[in-house]
């Protein structure tokens, strides 16, 4: 290829070479030719050189050689060549290069040339590559061309100036005379212009909002205009006159009027004669359509024109364009909070999106509809998104399973509905649940007491025919764990009796232990279950011992070390088994570390998900509650996981007050890990609280030990008190805290 070559032929053998390198060759043939004659003198092949060199750089190769070259050209007083030489500079140039610099005064000179192209060129480049100081040197010459004769020259001038505005915003205030004028002109695109440097111009500052509120008039009657205005082929786009304009004219008068009822009262007519005129069947049609229903909804307007925005939202729901339907939905995401009843209008559009083949739209309609979800079409809405969670996208389950249970949550008609929604969706999608899902379920079940039945006999359903769902599985375990005395009554008003035998339940649990698919929390839940049916059934006490001493050797530690300690509740402690494998009371969901729900009651705090597994902790009993007899009362106090390592702390800690009974805690270092806790008990109500028991139970890694109590019998009227001495050794200082009261500090002299 010889060094003359012309551009077509250039581009010709380009895009005729077989392989990368064929193409790398060719081109730094040509760019070594291309070098060589810009070092020679003018040879009138100047133009032609860089415009081959300005194709070699869109194909991402290097051309900064080139950059003086388009500071000659520039200066070139042929039109040509300037033409060539401003293309380089906008391509090749930014604010970053020195180069730059070199042209300002080349631009100067052209924006005062007796040709308005040579004028438009240096327009063009300022208005695309000028830095903060070119700009702050040339805005004088720019506002004398926005009050130029020349239409052509003032438009180009208008878009030059909203670039240096952006770059240096002071400059604000010395277009802003010359832009007010600019609205009277008849050019379309002397007016384009001037919407959007006035648009930057309010933007950027609030004083300058203040005045050109004065021109909203102005500018309704311009949009009237172009509204009513008949056919024009020079600004017709599908049947739309200018709607380049008039989007750009909307934009501004929502800038105007937000915040401002005077101006938002001036632009209501023109908005609903907006809304009600323009044809939505084409695409320009809806750019003005949508334009409008955002300035509506961004001004103070009246209630019926928003509710006509909500319409036209709606009809662009039913549009073909999937890009229409997707920035409909957008919106009305966005309104949904403060117009609700109109957006819920169109919810029977909205969930048919749901089955839309574009996953973009297809999440845009899960987000509304979730947000379209009350109290009262909870029940008709929750069956859509049911059948919604069924087939939609693996990546759309974990967000479409997180809305659900939020507004299982919220709007829930009873308990047994919220119970099978929430069943339903671990069946169809518990592999994609948070979680802290199971914990929530757990305490939502303990709450409502009535269902306890119903519940356990859905869930042991539910274990026998999937144990795929780990989530799932775990609530059955757990479930069958507290509850399995009813489930094998076999009486329960809420759903089909089924017989269940003590050997189909334990035949269930063994089922779990050893499934490959159950991870090792789910075998934990399965393992508590089946050592809390010791005490729920009558038959199988030996088959339970035998199983539970099975994983005493098991590989995982954490199912071993459980397996060790309910062995050791059979053997040593066999005693304190039946109150030990009690059932839980009730869960309070405003306890600390609750993450879902409302207060139910109760005192005990919800245990984390891994602690479900771990932990039985000790039933509790009214502590304070005297019997016709005025015996036979206990007070059980759990001390498992108490805070220890403070600094500073007072000298005692009241943990339990509640009608009438005290207990107090002191404590009192002994070693670095050794601590003596000193319980004391008091009574100030008319009567003795008697057959009084305080029991502890403390994490592995804490040893612990009790010793006898002062008495049993806590007199009345505070007339005396019970004392119980406890030893603990922590030798790895593990946190811990309190499960009855949390315990931020405590004596000075603890560890």
């Amino acid at each position: 290829m010889s060094p003359s070559v012309r551009l077509q032929e250039m581009i010709r053998v380009i895009r005729g070479a077989r392989t990368q390198g064929e193409e790398r060759g060719v081109i730094q043939r040509e760019c070594a030719a291309i070098r060589a004659q810009f070092r020679q003198a003018d040879n009138g092949t100047r133009s032609h050189n860089l415009a081959k060199l300005l194709y070699v750089h869109m194909l991402g190769y290097p051309a900064h050689f080139g950059q003086m070259e388009c500071v000659r050209l520039i200066a070139s007083p042929r039109y040509n060549e300037k033409r060539v030489g401003y293309l380089g500079a906008m391509m090749l140039l930014d604010e970053k290069q020195d180069a730059s610099l070199l042209i300002t005064n080349s631009i100067k000179n052209d924006l005062s040339h007796s040709s308005q192209y040579v004028q438009s060129l240096a327009l063009c480049t300022l208005a695309c590559m000028g830095s903060a100081e070119m700009c702050r040197d040339l805005a004088p010459e720019i506002d004398r061309l926005l009050r130029a004769s020349n239409s052509y020259i003032k438009k180009k001038a208008a878009l030059c100036a909203v670039h240096m505005v952006r770059k240096v915003p002071e400059l604000g205030e010395l277009f802003t005379p010359a832009a007010r004028s600019l609205l009277s002109e008849k050019n379309h695109g002397v007016l384009h212009g001037a919407v959007v440097l006035i648009t930057e111009l309010c933007e950027r500052n609030p004083d300058t909002l203040e005045q050109f509120r004065k021109a909203v008039p102005e500018l309704v009657l311009m949009m009237k205009g172009l509204v009513m205005s008949g056919y024009s082929p020079e600004h017709n786009v599908a049947g739309i006159s200018d709607p380049f304009l008039q989007v750009r004219i909307l934009r501004l008068l929502r800038i105007l009027g937000r915040n401002n009822d005077t101006a938002s009262d001036a632009m209501n007519d023109l908005l609903a004669q907006v809304a009600t005129n323009t044809d939505s069947s084409k695409t320009a049609g809806s750019a003005v359509l949508y334009e409008t229903v955002l300035t509506v909804m961004d001004i103070k307007s009246e209630s019926g024109l928003r509710v006509l925005a909500v319409n036209i939202l709606g009809r662009f729901l039913l549009n073909n364009d999937r890009n229409i339907r997707y920035i409909s939905m957008t919106s009305l995401q966005k309104i949904v909070q403060t117009d609700h009843n109109a957006v819920q209008r169109h919810r029977g559009t909205i969930v048919d999106c749901l089955k839309d083949q574009d996953a973009s739209v297809k999440r845009r309609a899960l987000e509304l509809s979730l947000a379209l979800v009350s109290a009262v079409n909870i029940r008709s809405l929750m069956k859509e998104l049911l059948l919604f969670l069924s087939s939609c996208p693996p990546e759309l389950r974990a967000h479409t399973t997180s809305g659900i249970f939020n507004a299982a949550e919220r709007y829930a008609p009873s308990q047994r509905w919220h119970i099978d929604t929430i069943l339903h969706v671990l069946t169809t999608a518990g592999g994609d649940v948070r979680d802290e899902t199971v914990p929530n379920l757990i305490q939502l079940i303990t709450t409502a007491t009535e269902l306890h039945c119903y519940t356990v006999h859905k869930l042991y359903r539910a274990l026998i025919t999937d144990i795929s769902v780990q989530s799932l599985v775990q609530v059955a375990c757990w479930c069958i764990g507290e509850y399995g005395d009813l489930l094998l009554r076999g009486e329960c008003e809420e759903t089909e009796p089924v017989q269940v035998t003590e050997d189909d339940v334990l035949d269930a649990l063994e089922t779990v232990l050893q499934s490959h698919m159950s991870s090792p929390a789910t075998r934990g839940f399965a393992l508590t279950a089946t050592m809390k049916l010791s005490t729920r059934i009558t038959h199988n006490v030996d088959r339970i011992r035998s199983i539970v001493s099975i994983y005493g050797s098991c590989i995982d530690v954490e199912l071993q070390q459980r397996a060790v300690e309910y062995n050791a509740l059979f053997k040593k402690y066999d005693h304190m088994r039946a109150a030990v494998l009690e059932r839980m009371p009730v869960i309070d969901k405003s306890s600390p570390g609750h993450t879902n729900g409302e207060s139910a009651g109760g005192t005990i705090k919800e245990l984390e998900p891994a602690k479900l597994t771990q932990e039985i902790v000790l039933p509790q009993e009214p502590s304070n509650q005297v019997s016709e007899e005025n015996d036979c009362s206990k007070l059980w106090y759990f001390m498992t996981d108490i805070f220890l390592f403070v600094s500073i702390a007072p000298p005692s800690v009241t943990v339990y007050e509640k009608n009438g009974v005290t207990l107090k805690l002191q404590t009192d270092r002994q070693t670095d890990t050794g601590m003596t806790v000193t319980l004391t008990a008091t009574n100030s109500t008319d009567g003795d609280i008697t057959g009084l028991t305080l029991q502890a139970a403390v994490p592995k890694s804490v040893q612990l030990q009790m010793k006898a109590p002062s008495g049993d019998v806590i007199p009345a009227h505070g007339l005396g008190q019970v004392t119980q001495t406890v030893l603990l050794n922590n030798p790895n200082k593990v946190g811990l805290h309190s499960d009855t009261v949390q315990i931020d500090s405590f004596p000075s002299t603890a560890w």
